[in-house]
């Protein structure tokens, strides 16, 4: 029974060293680089789920704005939920971004990076902006609203 075994764990060690390979001949790397372009593509997947997710939502809220005939104060609100899932979109694919040269980048790899992540924030800095102001206005005018 022992030899049994001792058989069966050298013959699967033969089979996992085959398909791992040896350091030496980068199959490890290559696996790695495998791995890390699947994450990199579900990461993407979960920005582009977010952002139609985002579009569902703000349509929705949309159509009752239009329904409801209060058009000013809900579609700020709109306006809002959709720049939040934008927001949160453009985290996802500033990460994919990121994923995708972490593993030995060439300087061009870099240099896109760079210009994609400067691009992204910058958008992220002004939408995130827009949406406090927009939070502060809607806020005001509630209060004024209130105290009449």
């Amino acid at each position: 029974m022992l030899l049994w075994a001792a058989t069966i764990f050298l013959v699967l060690q033969e089979r996992a060293a085959h398909l791992v390979g040896s350091p030496e001949g980068g199959a490890v790397e290559t696996s790695v680089r495998h791995g890390v372009l699947w994450l990199r593509l579900f990461v993407e997947s979960m920005g582009a789920a977010v952002i139609c997710l985002g579009i569902v939502v703000a349509a929705v809220q949309f159509a009752r704005t239009l329904v409801s005939g209060q058009h000013h104060d809900n579609y700020n609100q709109t306006r809002l939920t959709l720049a939040r899932y934008l927001a949160l979109a453009l985290e996802f694919q500033l990460g994919a971004d990121i994923l995708s040269t972490a593993i030995a980048p060439s300087w061009d790899q870099i240099g896109k990076l760079g210009a994609i992540a400067v691009i992204r924030t910058g958008l992220n800095y002004f939408l995130m902006r827009e949406m406090k102001q927009e939070r502060t206005e809607t806020n005001d005018e509630v209060g004024t609203k209130n105290a009449e």
